[in-house]
């Protein structure tokens, strides 16, 4: 070939290539999304200088291997079949190594897989396969590769000239669109938290969550609002019971009346009388002045009973004339005291057990049984965790003067944990992390440690110690007889709590009460 036919070869390419760049330009410069710009550009290497089948390759959405995203040349089963390991074949090892490759003929070379094109839709002479490493932040993430005509009139030098112009052009788009993804899914992320915090400020009753049944149990709960029935809500401890109460109260004519709640596991048996029902002056020592009890206290309202299985088989007659007469005896006196108020009471227990084995009274049963709301364990409430999780972050942050948040990925790691203790559980694992963790952006990796304590400590298991917290998925905590733990068991509880009685007795799947009565018993035979 003469030099002016060179020349003239030289200069058709140059302006190939020059016209390939500039339309490469106008398709980026255009905004188009990164899967056409690719393609377009895989095209015009194809028709414009002659690399033919081209295909960009990049790691697995999910998974450690790499396939390939984008071709031009290529049918849909073909490009389906090019999946690869790291250093598997030529493309494999162009991604482990970061190196350029160039495979002469492919017929000869060991190496190569021809995994993606049978060798009988190539042509029949000796082809190439050209793979390049595309860069990202100094790491390979990918390859652009192609076949090549081994004998032809183009230089071998000018094409991997174009292939490494486009290979940083598609290194460059990557970057660009994973910064666009990264501030799309901050963007999202922070629109997200905004709607719940809107959806925890129209929250009703101060009760969050959307979830199915949630929804249910707050419908029946404002279908029996405006009547005078006593109400017994159910459900597994920490689930809400207070609120629900307290939500009945502020949905009824009765809204702008006293609430009074009263913890029945909380009170020792000598003070029952006295703090239901109030007391007269002298009617035991100390008792220097008289004093309405919480009945009383209620009256025109309502008064919520949590643990009502924990009450006094003495007291359960006494409760049950109060509800049939709408009277109270303060304890030391005679007369009868009127009062009209609206009974909520609350139990994890199965009253008609406690009835049918005798310590629980039968009719007050019925006549607190009117109204049976069922209360969803957090663990029928999944999609409610988000919302919970945000608004105990932000009431800790608040309370505690600290700024902790949480990735998306740390939200969803709590959101598929058991949480055996309901929403009480998740709000002290909030509050624990936020006091126990510097202020900044907490991920998956930094919950790991307390969660395993959780667990550890019998709290996320699924198969529960015997006589420890009940097992996930049961209603209601199953009756303990006074024998069902031992010193031993009491004292290595409140040794963990670190003396704290009340946390010893959450441990144990106990109530306050039970715990009490338990050490009280034991200390005085020891």
């Amino acid at each position: 070939m003469d030099e002016r036919v060179r020349g003239a070869s030289s200069a058709h390419w140059r302006t190939q290539e020059m016209f390939l760049l500039q339309e490469v330009m106008n398709l980026i410069g255009k905004g188009i999304h990164l899967d056409q710009v690719a393609r377009e550009m895989l095209h015009l290497l194809s028709e414009i200088v002659g690399l033919n089948r081209g295909r960009i390759v990049l790691k697995e959405p999910d998974g450690d291997g790499y396939r390939i995203a984008y071709a031009y040349g290529l049918t849909r089963e073909e490009a389906a079949r090019g999946r690869y390991a790291a250093g598997e074949g030529i493309t494999g090892r162009v991604i482990k190594d970061g190196h350029l490759i160039i495979v002469q003929d492919i017929d000869k070379d060991p190496v190569f897989l021809g995994r993606a094109v049978e060798r009988a839709r190539l042509p029949r002479g000796a082809v190439s396969f050209l793979a390049l490493p595309i860069r990202v932040d100094h790491r390979t993430v990918g390859t652009i590769a192609c076949h090549r005509i081994r004998h032809r009139e183009r230089a071998l030098s000018d094409d991997l000239t174009i292939l490494r112009i486009i290979a940083t052009m598609v290194s460059q788009l990557l970057t660009l669109n994973e910064r666009v993804e990264r501030k799309t899914r901050a963007l999202e992320e922070h629109n997200d938290m905004l709607a719940r915090e809107l959806r925890i400020k129209r929250a009703r009753y101060g009760i969050i969550g959307t979830s199915p049944a949630l929804l249910r149990a707050l419908g029946q709960v404002e279908k029996v609002a405006n009547a005078t029935a006593s109400v017994l809500l159910l459900g597994e401890s920490g689930s809400g019971k207070e609120l629900f109460a307290r939500a009945l109260h502020l949905a009824s004519p009765r809204r702008d009346r006293p609430f009074i709640k009263v913890n029945c596991a909380a009170i020792p048996d000598s003070l029952f009388e006295s703090e239901l029902f109030g007391h007269e002056r002298g009617a035991f020592t100390g008792a220097v002045e008289a004093r309405a009890g919480w009945f009383e206290q209620a009256s025109g309202g309502t008064i919520f009973l949590d643990e009502i299985g924990e009450m006094p088989a003495v007291l359960q007659t006494k409760l049950l004339r109060t509800l049939q007469e709408g009277t109270v005896v303060r304890l030391g006196g005679k007369r009868e005291i009127r009062v009209d108020m609206r009974l909520v009471a609350a139990t994890n227990r199965d009253l008609a057990a406690e009835v049918a084995h005798g310590r629980f009274r039968e009719d007050l049963f019925y006549r607190l049984n009117v109204v049976p709301i069922t209360l969803p364990p957090l663990a029928e409430r999944r999609s409610d965790i988000p919302d919970l999780v945000l608004h105990f972050l932000t009431k800790a942050n608040q309370d505690n003067q600290r700024n902790v948040n949480l990735t998306q990925a740390a939200l969803g790691t709590l959101t598929r944990q058991p949480w055996p203790g309901n929403i009480r559980q998740l709000a002290n694992f909030i509050e624990r992390l936020v006091l126990l963790s510097g202020d900044g952006v907490l991920d998956t990796d930094d919950l790991r440690p307390m969660l395993e304590g959780d667990r550890m400590a019998g709290f996320a298991t699924s198969r529960p110690l015997p006589g420890l917290a009940p097992e996930r998925g049961s209603p209601i905590r199953p009756y303990l007889p006074a024998t069902s733990h031992d010193h031993e068991q009491l004292r290595i509880a409140l040794s963990q709590a670190g003396g704290n009685k009340t946390r010893a007795a959450q441990r144990l799947g106990l109530t306050e009460r039970q715990f009490f009565y338990r050490w009280r018993k034991l200390q005085t035979a020891y």
